[in-house]
């Protein structure tokens, strides 16, 4: 299954450049969903780990499912304030802002093997906090696994240089900002960019369009 068609590209959200990947479309879809969690749960055999950790929200979506067939505990790494207990807080800087997550005490006990699964791998800074709420609760990243890599962004090469092991499922080969595929041309020949991306930047150019069409009245429902 081409679990890529599944992803919905959506330009210039949550800011103008940024083409954000929204899975959405694919978790919606009862067998795409069940196949994402069949190779994660492929991807995991080789790893000895004590519990499965999420970071919000969107990584609780896969990693439940994945908690609840392998029979393994499940944490959830919060935002700030979500938790109610005593906490660990990690401040880290996103692709366009900052953030606190944040995970209870006594969640992890000292020499437990944590799996990080998560969405989407940007930057890795999201991921890297995570690590560090692992670290100091005494514990240790078995593996991070991620259902997409923006791979533009280097966030899985940024944890493999500070030594920590990534996996990867089989819609890692996405793109996420407009600049790029306004370059496509230099960096990618167009007949290599497969279908979905093709759309993706048709999306893209049409956006970008938008303005001059309107300004001279034109449509593009001819296109």
């Amino acid at each position: 299954m081409n679990l890529k068609k599944f992803i919905r590209s959506i330009p210039d959200y949550p800011k103008k450049g940024i083409l954000f990947r929204d899975i959405t479309t694919l978790i919606e879809n009862e067998n795409a969903f069940k196949e994402t969690i069949d190779q994660i749960i492929d991807r995991t055999k080789k790893y000895n780990f004590d519990k499965i950790a999420a970071i919000e929200s969107r990584g609780f979506v896969f990693a439940s499912a994945v908690s609840y067939l392998l029979k393994k505990p499940f944490i959830m790494f919060r935002k700030k304030n979500k938790l109610p207990g005593e906490v660990y807080s990690i401040d880290f800087e996103l692709e366009y802002g900052s953030a606190t997550i944040e995970v209870h005490k006594d969640s992890i006990s000292d020499s437990e093997k944590i799996l990080i699964i998560d969405d989407l791998i940007a930057t890795g800074g999201t991921a890297k906090a995570a690590a560090e709420l692992v670290e100091i609760s005494g514990g240790e990243v078995s593996c991070f696994l991620f259902v997409i890599n923006l791979f533009d962004l280097n966030g899985c090469e940024n944890l493999i240089k500070k030594g920590y092991k990534v996996k990867l499922g089989k819609l890692s080969e996405l793109r996420t900002d407009v600049q790029t595929f306004s370059n496509c041309s230099k960096e990618t020949p167009i007949e290599n960019l497969d279908k979905e991306d093709k759309v993706a930047l048709v999306l893209v150019l049409l956006k970008q369009l938008q303005p001059y069409l309107s300004a001279n009245n034109l449509s593009t429902a001819p296109i």
